[in-house]
This record gives structure tokens, C-alpha cells and sequence, in this order.
């Protein structure tokens, strides 16, 4: 078995009791085209493997529940505080939260899992009022802001200051590939001077451009700059692959009070 090998955030790792990773496609037992480690349900891997594959990112993690939802490409974004839904998971570890593209919670006993190949999954910490946010952002979600919209949440519901929050952007798709040949119909106006040249789009800049305007300090956004589709040994990429796995970004509070 492969060791599980997250990438991890400088910024992050400086909060106490927060625990997080980026997981690549290793350490899985999924067999090709969805080899190793692949979080969805909905790809057509084997159910079972990816139970068992779920089981491994929670145990590297340490949290006692995994929380996620069915991701739709919109910008519906659910808080998780209460008790654990009926619908959880016979095993006792997975949590299944309402449709939509991000999470958010105070809870000490929950990862926030996003399900990710080339999409970016953008990692949100108020350290002051110990609330994180989890959210899903591919070009669509970064057409809705889904970003901005999660900090303007965080503010309203927990009362976050923003220029407190840290935020990290996973490993996702990167200036280099990000190829967007109908952007004139696709993209707003806003994002065309962000075409790293003719076509080619750094979503990366516009996820930094739209948490600061959102209120974030500069030093306080830390973007992983792994381009999934260059590092297919290492990151499942749609764009590469088509059909291929899930890859678990998950950030939570440890369920240990002395952590």
C-alpha cells in the first residue's frame, strides 16, 4: 500500500487543532482508470473500493466524520453544526451533506471533503471564531464567485473579519492548460486580461483577485501552483483523462481537545 501523501499549506499549518491535506491519486486500492485513490461515487468505480478509499483519507486526517455533498458546478453553500444527518453512512464515518459546492463549519469532529480533478477546491480558515470553509470551484464557480460569496457568508453567519481569514487553493488546473477556446462566450469580460496568453486563462490569479476583493490580506492567500493536468502521475485530471477519479481536499478541526 502506498503511504497517503497530502500536499499541506504552510499557512494552515500554523492554526492550532486544524488539520488538513490536498490527497494525490496514491494510496488507494481503486483499480484503473481510476487508480488509487478516488473519493466519487458517481464514476463508476467500485463502490466498495472507494469506501475503503474514504476510510484511509479520514484515518490520515484524524477527524471523526468525513462531511461532502453531490457537486453540481453552482454556488450553494452549506453550514454543518447540528448533529449528524440521518442519512449517514452505515459505517459510522461519512456524512452525507445537501447538494451544492461548498461547506462550512465550527464542528471539532468534521472534514470538509471536496472532490476534485483540475477544479480547484478553496480552503477557508477564520482562526478568530474557529469556523473553516471548504468550497468547490471550477470556471463556473469561479464565474458565480462561489470564493467571494463564501467569505461574504463567513462574515454575515459566524461575524469573520476578513482580513483575518487565511485561504489556500489546491493543486487544480493550471495558466499552462487552461484553455478556454469559446472564452467570449464562456467567461465574463472581467476575466479576459487574466489570459496568461491568447486563450489560455490563470484561474489561479482570478481565485487570488476575487478573495482579496472580498476583503482577504494578500499574505493571507497561499495557492498550491500544481497544474493537475502537467502532474497526471500524480493528480487526476478530467481534462487529461476523462474518465479517471476524485482526489479528497479536506480541511477540519481535529476531534481532539488537546491537539
Amino acid at each position: 500500500m502506498n503511504p497517503l501523501m497530502p500536499h499541506r499549506f504552510h499557512l494552515l499549518e500554523q492554526v492550532p487543532g486544524l488539520v488538513h491535506g490536498v490527497y494525490t491519486r496514491h494510496g488507494g486500492v481503486s483499480l484503473p482508470p481510476y487508480a488509487s485513490l478516488n473519493v466519487a461515487w458517481n464514476n463508476g468505480d467500485d463502490p466498495a473500493a472507494v469506501r475503503e478509499n474514504l476510510s484511509r483519507v479520514r484515518q490520515s486526517l484524524g477527524t471523526r466524520f468525513l462531511a461532502s455533498s453531490l457537486q453540481v458546478h453552482g454556488d450553494e453553500i452549506h453550514i454543518l453544526n447540528g448533529s449528524p444527518p440521518e442519512e449517514e453512512d452505515p459505517t459510522g464515518f461519512l456524512m452525507r451533506a445537501p447538494t451544492g459546492d461548498g461547506l462550512v463549519t465550527t464542528r471539532r469532529d468534521v472534514g470538509l471533503m471536496i472532490k476534485i480533478a483540475d477544479c480547484q477546491a478553496v480552503l477557508l480558515v477564520d482562526p478568530e471564531h474557529r469556523v473553516i470553509a471548504n468550497i468547490h470551484c471550477g470556471w463556473r464557480g469561479s464565474v458565480r464567485n462561489i470564493a467571494g460569496k463564501a467569505v461574504a457568508l463567513l462574515c454575515e453567519r459566524f461575524g469573520t473579519r476578513p482580513e483575518a481569514l487565511l485561504a489556500a487553493v489546491s493543486p487544480s488546473l493550471g495558466p499552462c492548460c487552461a484553455e478556454f477556446r469559446n472564452f467570449r462566450d464562456e467567461l465574463p469580460q472581467a476575466f479576459w486580461p487574466y489570459q496568461a496568453r491568447p486563450t489560455y486563462f490563470d484561474f489561479w490569479e482570478i481565485t487570488r483577485s476575487q478573495l482579496v476583493e472580498a476583503g482577504l490580506r494578500g499574505d493571507h492567500i497561499e495557492i498550491a501552483g500544481r497544474c493537475t493536468v502537467c502532474h497526471q502521475q500524480d493528480f487526476f485530471s478530467y481534462r487529461g483523462e476523462k474518465t479517471t477519479g476524485r482526489m479528497a481536499a479536506v480541511i477540519g478541526w481535529t476531534s481532539s481537545p488537546n491537539h
